[in-house]
């Protein structure tokens, strides 16, 4: 706030120091502007997004079924974008990364926004680990612990709150639990 002398005259000194604030105040904005339009703007990875086949996945756990809608990823582009990007993922969808063979196999969160939950998936469809609420855009690595035919990427807390744990099936075609074998 700036003060005057009893005059109403404002003090150079204190005219001097508003002055300094106001350019202050127009730096911090040309210096944020720019970081906001970035954040509204696709980034050029964005460009030449890959699409996703979609299909019915279901979760066999001890108290219940559930039934999920999931992008199936199966090409090294599709393996490599994943859920990179999304601000959102309804509550009954995920991405499952379908492999050719059993591996190890490790993930990361590189510029995924939304927190997510990893189920590590045997050729049987057994859930073999979970990670739960992994760290948005965080470079460290998941494993899968040991030989996975695909990993299923849903929302951060959903295995805690359907109460998904390891031993549990997944059913998809994916798997030799849901219909057609093994892709």
């Amino acid at each position: 706030m700036l003060r005057s002398d009893p005059k109403g005259r404002v003090s150079k000194h204190m005219a001097k120091g508003s002055e300094t604030l106001y350019r202050r105040a127009a730096l911090a904005f040309v210096l944020a502007f720019p970081l906001a339009v970035a954040a509204v703007a696709p980034a050029p990875a964005q460009r030449g997004l890959q699409s996703f086949e979609k299909s019915p996945l279901g979760i066999r756990t001890a108290d219940a079924s559930h039934r999920f809608t999931v992008e199936v990823a199966g090409t090294a582009r599709q393996y490599a974008q994943g859920l990179m990007y999304r601000r959102r993922l309804a509550a009954d969808a995920g991405i499952l990364f379908v492999y050719s063979r059993p591996q190890l196999v490790v993930m990361w969160m590189k510029n995924t926004v939304i927190p997510l939950d990893m189920l590590f998936i045997a050729a049987d469809g057994r859930i073999t680990r979970i990670v739960e609420r992994t760290v948005p855009f965080s470079l460290e690595n998941i494993s899968s612990g040991g030989p996975v035919l695909a990993v299923l990427e849903i929302n951060g807390g959903t295995a805690s709150r359907l109460k998904i744990r390891t031993g549990d099936r997944v059913l998809h075609a994916a798997f030799a639990t849901g219909g057609s074998g093994a892709r």
